[in-house]
């Protein structure tokens, strides 16, 4: 029997199997066929990956609104409210089956491995949260692990949503080697010298002949993993502009005034990208690609088979 997950991936293809034809043929009526069947793909596209982003999309959504609007003086203070709004939306998902137990335990650990380089990158001074709170670790609110939590949620989700598979996929334990290895370097480049460049080629040396092969709506698509990482990285790094923006946390240089996060610290989400996507194929085991999905790439397939 599929799990829950599963069964909601497999609703949000059968109510756009309903909603979808009729669409397209109101939209015929005024576009070529071709035009139409592009926009449709691109529009499921979107909705597929804003499902995805539901936890993430909620907690920006939550920063984003009490950086605006949280009244001042308020027992509660914005970040326990963070916080707790978090632990509401992680049992709301628990218990509503859009998330399983396997899944919601790994992304726990990299809750934890988030907060743990929380402490130390703010006690370094990479950044600091300006804001006094009752929920927080040696100065480090621990809403800001949820965030983290978010991007191994978002991927867990994509992959059965999207019914990812790969062609080339590295072994396994390469994978968490790598991400060991990236994880150290966070802490150790403080006080060693930073090997980011050696784990940039060691990853594209592991995923270079790498592709995932994904469902849409009418055609199923490939494209490199190393794109992948690359274009989720590129979001994350969107995310922590209107973070920062909001005043959530702050880096140094933003304390008068906020600026736009450096363009550099692409390269560390997509390090940490990383880590989040070898945590969770230890719930997903990667899916290698069947000859049949390989026939099948850009050529009509219905979702509501």
């Amino acid at each position: 029997m599929p799990s829950a997950p599963q069964q909601f991936a497999t609703r949000v293809d059968e109510t756009l199997g309903r909603i979808l034809p009729a669409l397209e043929g109101w939209l015929e009526k005024f576009l070529p066929q071709w035009l139409v069947r592009a926009l449709v793909e691109f529009l499921v596209f979107g909705i597929k990956q804003a499902w995805a982003c539901l936890f993430g999309g909620l907690m920006l959504g939550a920063i984003i609104v009490t950086g605006l609007y949280y009244p001042e003086g308020a027992v509660l203070s914005r970040y326990d409210f963070l916080f707790l709004f978090a632990i509401f939306v992680q049992g709301a998902f628990l218990l509503s089956g859009l998330e399983r137990w396997p899944e919601a335990m790994v992304i726990l650990i990299f809750h934890i491995v988030g907060t743990m380089m929380e402490v130390f990158k703010t006690d370094m001074g990479s950044w600091t949260y300006p804001e006094e709170n009752i929920f927080r670790l040696y100065g480090v609110p621990l809403f800001s692990g949820f965030m983290y939590a978010s991007v191994g949620s978002y991927l867990a989700r994509v992959m059965r949503v999207f019914h990812f598979s790969f062609s080339a996929y590295p072994p396994l334990w390469s994978t968490l080697v790598l991400a060991v290895l990236i994880y150290v370097n966070f802490f150790s480049h403080h006080f060693l010298p930073d090997v980011r460049l050696f784990l940039f080629a060691a990853t594209a040396i592991l995923f270079g002949r790498c592709f995932v092969s994904y469902s849409v709506w009418r055609w199923r698509h490939s494209m490199p993993v190393l794109l992948g990482f690359f274009l989720v990285s590129l979001f994350l790094w969107l995310a922590e502009n209107i973070g920062t923006l909001a005043g959530a946390w702050v880096y140094p240089g933003q304390e008068n005034g906020w600026q736009m996060v450096s363009f550099g610290k692409m390269g560390s989400w997509y390090l940490l990208m990383i880590i989040s996507f070898v945590l969770v194929t230890l719930v997903h085991r990667p899916r290698l690609q069947t000859a049949k999905e390989k026939n099948l790439l850009l050529q009509p397939e219905a979702l509501s088979k």
